[in-house]
């Protein structure tokens, strides 16, 4: 018997892929993680130098891993060893072959919304690596850009925050508060909504539940 949320997100990526590759992205749909990370690595040339943000999606399908061990020029900020070390690496991501991130909340429309506490994965979303590809299971989409504006500040970005030690108050109740705490990691707010150059970013949407 077939999964009924496998074929409601099949369905409703049929209608996101449609309206991404309307918009001049690459786009593609795979049903798992495996066959997700099968795809994500014939997109990344042998050789690449590769860099990531906010990548969770990207690491639960093994992707992260897969580009540590490949062969391929990983810039990994968490090897910095001091803060300044980390900061000279996320700007070295910043100019990367590939840049690897998620979404926060993407709209059936086709556009993406990517919330950010540095502004380090917006910065790269819009421009500098030649080429970003985003992995976001399906459960980050919204019928609508409000609604996904909504889920990026009300269910992303305060799930998110759990895994950070500055206090905020949605991190101590789980709600957002709009808050301007030293520690919100909700700063910036971007609006992908058209791929300059054609192609420059690509999706995989994943027919399961990925990152926050």
């Amino acid at each position: 018997m077939n999964d009924p949320k496998q074929m409601y997100y099949e369905k409703r990526a049929q209608v996101l892929l449609k309206n991404l590759r309307s918009r001049h992205f690459e786009a593609y749909y795979c049903p798992d993680r495996e066959q997700a990370l099968a795809k994500a690595l014939e997109l990344i040339p042998e050789g690449a130098s590769v860099g990531w943000g906010g990548a969770m999606s990207a690491q639960q399908i093994g992707l992260i891993d897969a580009v540590k061990a490949g062969n391929y020029r990983a810039i990994d900020r968490d090897t910095g060893v001091t803060p300044q070390e980390r900061e000279a690496l996320m700007k070295r991501c910043l100019t990367t072959d590939v840049f690897l991130c998620g979404a926060n909340a993407l709209s059936l429309d086709g556009q993406m919304v990517s919330i950010d506490g540095n502004g380090n994965r917006l910065a790269a979303i819009a421009y500098g690596p030649e080429t970003v590809l985003v992995v976001a299971g399906m459960n980050k989409v919204c019928d609508t850009l409000e609604a996904a504006m909504t889920r990026a500040r009300t269910v992303a970005a305060p799930m998110n925050k759990q895994r950070f030690p500055v206090q905020t108050p949605c991190e101590v109740t789980g709600a957002c508060a709009d808050c301007k705490s030293d520690g919100c990691i909700c700063n910036q707010i971007l609006i992908t909504r058209n791929c300059k150059p054609a192609g420059r970013i690509q999706f995989i949407l994943v027919g399961e539940d990925l990152g926050f």
